[in-house]
């Protein structure tokens, strides 16, 4: 049974950091790439941020570059997001996904990308 689990989210003031982990299991094959996106009601799924196993790329969109990074030493099938200077716009429900799909190269943005997904964690940035 394939589990994405995210941890991490919770109510944080502006300003103040918080730090994501998503631990992936039982995938059929070793995910060549895990993201996060987040959701807010009434919108759209969007990009958040994506890091690329094989030689280290990482992706981030362009609301969160400068704030947001993921660690290069993050585990194998695990993805941590650490969230800096956050601000009450980024108040949305994070989601992990893990790619598994080959071609390292490939688009890291859509969210069409991903095969396999987690619940969610909420992320509340209080003003």
């Amino acid at each position: 049974q394939v589990q994405l689990v995210e941890s991490g989210g919770g109510l944080v003031q502006a300003g103040g950091s918080l730090r994501l982990s998503c631990v992936a299991s039982g995938l059929p094959f070793a995910s060549n790439a895990m993201a996060w996106f987040r959701l807010v009601p009434g919108k759209e799924r969007e990009f958040v941020a994506a890091f690329v196993w094989s030689g280290g790329r990482t992706d981030y969109a362009d609301s969160v570059k400068g704030r947001f990074t993921i660690p290069r030493d993050s585990a194998s099938n695990t993805v941590t997001l650490q969230m800096n200077s956050l601000k009450p716009e980024d108040t949305a429900v994070y989601y992990c996904a893990a790619r598994i799909r080959p071609g390292i190269d490939r688009d890291l943005t859509p969210d069409d990308e991903y095969d396999y997904w987690g619940q969610g964690t909420q992320v509340t940035v209080s003003s």
